[in-house]
């Protein structure tokens, strides 16, 4: 099930919330989450929902272990359990047919489905196991309270990637107030809106340059090529910083306060800032619980910052260009902090922007393309070496009839409404008339995504496959 359809908006989420309203003990709240989460997630996968309490259960029971004497190697086994369920269901084939262009024999390639969410829902509980290992959180003695943490629909199937630790205190004592269901139903729209107006229409465009159906990357301008790759940035911020403002305001709805996982990604002035702003329960999950362990007998600041890029880009899928990419940014980012962040400052900021945005966008066009032979047409096409036009009618006449959605995408991207009740806040009577129009907003928003999802046949998130 996906949050971007009629039937979640208009049926699940509305029997959901008055079951959840009608029982008043905690305990009984948190049973209507678990039931209609384990529900939520096998409606798409009636089987992958049993991996997803084994795994909550044999977690559980090795937790128990490192609470009693604070065992290493039940915290061991557990990482490894959960590490080799994930890449199995996720990597084996891919690891398979890297071997086979090595080995003297062929081995089998296994064709496993990937469990939606496995990956976020795997490191919500490494996260939670190595938090208990160093006696940041509190075992949960309850198999219920702890499988409703894991499973919890909001952020089961695309994040964001919830510590234990940002909702422990929630999990028993919680309430949802009229600011918390006013902020709640605002983000659900405004990520509604995010997916289904901006991020699907944006797709649209990538898929009519870099679409499969296009055999002759080679074909395409230099200005084409350039164009859709920011296009398809610009589509993968929405689409997943749509399902996270969707997830935080659902979260918002039954009373828990998730962290954010985006903040205007593409105003930052250099590319370490860019990763400090984008996905960010990604880049905090490596950075605190990877980027400093010991490398060969000690901790290496260099060796760990390129652990830590491969194993972002591996984490985003079984395929080599995800690989690139996470090193390709980690490079960028090994070359800032060898510059400094005062000579760094020093650079001229328009020079500093232009040069991070050529990066982020090279950096989607990586993310993109899946086969390399295709990876490799679209890096030549950067800087015409295909014996590419400059610019084509193609993208002329996609610029100018997608030309108010690009506007409307760009404006996005940047803190205006923040801004504008920031500055309303200095008067009351500015303040009431914002939070009147916000309402009107949000009603518009759900009014016109309602009516782009009744023409929609299918609307699934594109970190679902990550």
């Amino acid at each position: 099930m996906v949050f971007s359809s009629l039937f979640f908006m208009y049926f699940f989420l509305p029997v959901c919330v008055i079951f959840y309203a009608a029982t008043k003990k905690i305990k009984y709240r948190n049973a209507v989450l678990i039931a209609f989460s384990l529900f939520f997630y096998a409606w798409g996968e009636p089987l992958c929902v049993f991996l997803l309490i084994i795994s909550a259960a044999v977690n559980y029971i090795l937790a128990f272990q490192i609470g009693k004497n604070r065992g290493k190697w039940a915290v061991v086994t557990a990482i490894i359990f959960d590490l080799l369920m994930l890449g199995i269901f996720k990597y084996s084939g891919f690891i398979a047919e890297n071997l086979n262009l090595i080995l003297p024999f062929k081995l089998h390639v296994p064709d496993i489905k990937l469990p939606i969410g496995i990956s976020f829902y795997t490191f919500q509980i490494i996260s939670y196991m190595i938090d208990c290992y160093w006696e940041k959180v509190k075992l949960q003695k309850s198999f219920a309270k702890f499988l409703m943490y894991v499973s919890l629909f909001p952020q089961l199937v695309a994040g964001p990637i919830v510590r234990y630790s940002d909702i422990e205190s929630e999990i028993d004592n919680r309430k949802t107030t009229l600011a918390d269901l006013s902020e709640g139903i605002s983000r659900l729209a405004v990520g509604l809106a995010k997916k289904v107006i901006l991020a699907n229409n944006l797709g649209i465009i990538v898929e009519a340059f870099f679409g499969n159906s296009i055999s002759d990357l080679s074909a395409l301008s230099v200005a084409g090529t350039w164009y859709t790759a920011a296009v398809y940035a610009l589509q993968i911020y929405f689409d997943f910083s749509g399902y996270s403002d969707m997830a935080i305001g659902l979260g918002r709805i039954f009373g828990f306060h998730f962290n954010e996982n985006f903040r205007y990604p593409f105003i930052c002035k250099d590319v370490s800032e860019f990763w400090q702003r984008w996905h960010i329960s990604l880049s905090s999950f490596f950075r605190d619980y990877l980027l400093y362990i010991p490398i060969f007998g000690k901790r290496r600041k260099y060796g760990g910052l390129f652990l830590v890029w491969f194993c972002t880009g591996l984490w985003h899928g079984a395929s080599w260009n995800y690989i690139i990419w996470g090193l390709y940014f980690g490079t960028f980012i090994f070359i800032e902090q060898l510059i400094g962040k005062r000579k760094m400052k020093k650079i001229p900021i328009l020079l500093r922007h232009l040069y991070n945005k050529i990066v982020i966008i090279i950096g989607f066009g990586i993310f993109y393309f899946e086969q390399l032979p295709r990876l490799r047409d679209f890096f030549k096409n950067l800087i015409g070496l295909n014996s590419n036009k400059l610019i084509d009618e193609f993208t002329k006449l996609s610029v100018q009839n997608n030309l108010y959605l690009l506007i409307a995408a760009l404006i996005c991207c940047l803190p205006l409404a923040k801004l504008i009740s920031n500055a309303c806040k200095k008067s009351d009577a500015l303040l009431y008339t914002v939070s009147a129009s916000k309402i009107v907003i949000n009603i518009g928003l759900l009014v016109v995504s309602s009516i782009f999802l009744a023409d929609a046949t299918n609307n699934p998130f594109l970190y679902f496959r990550f």
